[in-house]
């Protein structure tokens, strides 16, 4: 039996949307300043760059202070309880049309694999990316830090979580399709309401 639950909160719901297009913004603007594609002109690409990276750092932190007060943070603790069933659903059991082996609740949103990938992200994926991104915007003070690393390594560390995080992006958008709809997930992350499957 399905019944319709507040999954979402508008803050949650205003940062997801937000970040995405930040990101996405990132990925286009920064393809860009590497000469894969014209859009905006180098020197406007470069700034929106830089001025959408600002926006991002800032959306985090009021993001991980959002996460630490609500204690939301407890969405992505990791669990390896039934990770292999829910792998197995991903690989197969929802080709067979099986039923999702994890039930949502508004205490625990993410199954197990999702707690771990979105920790993965958040934990080693985008701190890489902002660290690299500052690293790279701060290149003339590094003298006066004693830093003497190499740019080119920071611009291929940058350049490398720019392909993880649009793999990430790409694998994201395929997994809202698979709800009980085309569009139910995508809806639910618009309206904070969600259909799920009753823990019976």
């Amino acid at each position: 039996m399905k019944v319709k639950i507040h999954l979402y909160t508008r803050f949650e719901r205003f940062w997801h949307w937000f970040q995405a297009f930040l990101i996405i913004f990132l990925m286009v603007t920064g393809f860009e300043v590497h000469g894969s594609l014209r859009l905006f002109g180098y020197d406007d690409a470069c700034n929106l760059h830089n001025l959408a990276g600002w926006t991002l750092l800032i959306l985090t932190a009021f993001a991980i202070f959002w996460h630490l007060t609500t204690g939301q943070w407890r969405n992505y603790q990791p669990t390896f309880c039934n990770l292999k069933k829910i792998g197995n659903y991903y690989l197969c059991g929802m080709m067979r049309g099986e039923s999702h082996p994890f039930h949502k609740t508004p205490e625990r949103k993410l199954n197990p694999l999702q707690a771990l990938s979105y920790l993965f992200l958040k934990v080693v994926m985008l701190p890489l990316q902002l660290i690299s991104g500052l690293l790279y915007y701060y290149y003339n003070d590094w003298v006066s830090w004693g830093l003497a690393t190499r740019l080119d390594g920071v611009a291929l560390l940058h350049t490398a979580m720019a392909f993880v995080l649009l793999l990430f992006l790409v694998v994201h958008i395929y997994l809202t399709t698979t709800g009980g709809s085309l569009v139910s997930y995508t809806l639910a992350m618009i309206t904070g309401w969600e259909e799920i499957e009753e823990n019976v």
